[in-house]
This record gives C-alpha cells, sequence and structure tokens, in this order.
C-alpha cells in the first residue's frame, strides 16, 4: 500500500507514519522540513503547502493509494491538496476535529450534531471553521464516497506537543502539593494518538466512508487514574489535592486551559466528556490504558525533553498564584 502524509512529523502525521511503516507500506511524508526529522523508513518531500506552486512541484507525478492529511488551517490549502491528489490516489483520510460541531457540545451527541458554517474556499477563520471547511473541501474534490473524516476528541500520547499530558507530568515531576480539579472520578474521554492511527488506516483500507468521532467511549478512565498513573511513572514526590469544582469556580480556575484535559461536570464544557462514540467502536477503535499512555508518553518526554508549545496555540497549565490561592483555600 503507498500512502502519502501531509504533515507526517509531529504528533498524530507522525503516529499515522509510524504505524504505516510497521504495516510494512510504502509511505511518503511531505511537509515544510521545518519542525522535526521525519519518521524512520519514509521517503520525504519538502515543500510549503500554502504555495500552490511549490506544492505540485513537490508532488511532480506520483501516485498514492491512499492519503491522510492532519491540516488545521485554511480550508483553501485542503482544497488545494485534495484538487491535486483527486486524480492520483483513491482514497482521501483527513484528522478533523468534534469542534466542527456546533458549540457548546451537548451530553450523547454523536455525528449527527449540527455543525458550524464553514466554506472549502475560505483563508483561515478559526479552528472549528478550518477544520469543517477542509472537510468539505476534501469531500469537494474526492466526492463523499473517497472520503474519511476522523473527527477526534481530545488527542494524548508520545510526542504529544499541545501541552496537555505532558503539562501534568511536568507539574507532578516537580513534586509537593498539586491541586487536582474537582472530583477523582470525573469520566474522561480521550484517544491516544497511535490508537486514532491505527483505527484512521484500518478504515481506509476497508473502504470506510462519511465522518466518525474518534474519541474513547464515555468512562474510558478517570482524571483520578490519570493523575495517579502521573504520579507512579514520574515517582516524584508530590501529593494530588483535590479542590472542589465550587472553589475552583470562584477562584477563577478554568478546565481545559488551567487544568488540561478536565472539563467541569456543569455548564458548557461539560458535554466535551459525555459524547457517544459507539460508531468509532463498531468500526474498530480500539483504545489502550490510561496508564500506558502516560507510561509512554514520560518516556518520550525523557528522552526528547519537554516539548515547545506549538505555535499558535494558548499556553496551557495553572499559573503558580492561581495554585497557591486554591492550596490555601482548602488548607483554610
Amino acid at each position: 500500500m503507498r500512502l502519502l502524509v501531509l504533515g507526517g512529523t509531529r504528533f498524530v502525521g507522525r503516529a499515522v507514519a509510524d504505524n504505516a511503516v510497521a504495516r510494512g507500506w510504502d509511505v511518503t511524508v511531505l511537509n515544510r522540513g521545518a519542525t522535526a526529522v521525519p519518521p524512520a523508513g519514509v521517503s520525504a518531500l519538502t515543500a510549503d503547502r500554502t504555495s500552490y506552486a511549490a506544492l505540485t512541484e513537490a508532488l511532480g507525478a506520483q501516485q498514492w493509494d491512499l492519503v491522510v492529511d492532519t491540516w488545521a488551517g485554511a480550508p483553501s490549502v485542503v482544497r488545494d491538496a485534495a484538487g491535486l491528489l483527486a486524480s492520483r490516489s483513491e482514497r482521501y483520510g483527513y484528522v478533523s476535529t468534534r469542534s466542527v460541531y456546533v458549540w457548546p457540545p451537548q451530553p450523547g451527541a454523536d455525528e449527527s450534531a449540527p455543525l458550524v458554517d464553514a466554506s472549502p474556499d475560505a483563508d483561515r477563520i478559526d479552528y472549528a471553521a478550518d477544520k469543517r471547511g477542509g472537510e468539505l473541501a476534501a469531500i469537494r474534490e474526492y466526492g463523499p464516497d473517497r472520503v474519511l473524516m476522523g473527527r477526534a476528541g481530545l488527542i494524548l500520547g508520545p510526542h504529544e506537543d499541545v501541552g496537555r499530558l505532558p503539562w501534568w507530568l511536568g507539574r507532578v515531576a516537580r513534586g509537593g502539593r498539586v491541586v487536582a480539579p474537582g472530583d477523582p472520578d470525573r469520566g474522561l474521554q480521550y484517544v491516544d494518538a497511535r490508537d486514532l492511527a491505527a483505527w484512521l488506516l484500518d478504515n481506509l483500507v476497508r473502504h470506510t466512508v462519511g465522518p466518525v468521532d474518534i474519541v474513547s467511549p464515555r468512562r474510558h478512565t478517570t482524571m483520578g487514574a490519570l493523575l495517579e498513573a502521573c504520579l507512579s511513572v514520574t515517582g516524584a514526590d508530590a501529593e494530588l489535592v483535590w479542590v472542589p469544582e465550587s472553589v475552583l469556580e470562584e477562584e477563577g480556575a478554568e478546565g481545559w486551559t488551567h487544568f488540561p484535559c478536565w472539563v467541569p461536570s456543569t455548564g458548557e464544557l461539560a458535554g466535551m466528556m459525555e459524547s457517544d462514540t459507539s460508531l468509532a467502536v463498531s468500526t474498530g477503535l480500539r483504545c489502550r490504558s490510561a496508564e500506558e499512555t502516560v507510561r509512554d508518553t514520560w518516556d518520550w518526554v525523557q528522552r526528547a525533553g519537554m516539548p515547545a508549545p506549538r505555535e499558535g496555540l494558548p499556553l496551557n497549565g495553572l499559573p503558580t498564584e492561581l495554585e497557591q490561592r486554591l492550596l490555601a483555600r482548602v488548607e483554610a
């Protein structure tokens, strides 16, 4: 099987390339060549895909069976790539996001939820519209019977450069009293990038098409189990201090940003961890344990160092001053 990965050196794209190489496929990655070394066993093409001329030159006359695209910027860039590749590949896998659904996410929502407005020809707008526009661009160029859209939820695992699980690992490794948000039994839905990659390639081969929400079943794990795993793998002299949601709200501590991976049990964020992903399970999504994801991510951080924040993304994590205020509240 001949696979082209548009990207292929960072996080999800890298997981896709690694998985395909392990299958014995002929793998090509295309990217700017500016951020990371391509995985072993792949052929590399270098181009800034925002330049149509550069992309056309880099692709040449080559053909592939499958294409995987992780692009998260202007939909017009997906349009141009898909337009060039539709006649020289069979199927297109687009790594999308559950953010394409109208906000806020509703508990129990699935692929039938309302979608944001978007255009396949747009320049960069915002993450939700960009990803939905990318979906529309791929569908327009390939046709709906040749496009698979994996609408991912929270993605964790080795090579994560978003600053979520690595932030928790770094904070726990520093030791001391660590603010843990809300109830340790709060359910957590996520997908390991390697499990996302395996699902995507399996389903491209099976000719699965259309949108599928790719995240673990509800309560695959809990926030408590995730943080206990961080304690275990780091071996840190740290203590988790669970602070009630009411206190977090009073002090202005926010889910998702101040506490990566976590969202409160009420309010507009709550539905992010309560989606119906039965279609993903029925099409073969298998999710490894939280302990394995945490262990492997820590091993990667130990080898590669704490990742620098990805350009354009906000910094995640709890500011020291706010952490101290929260600790003081529960100790009073």
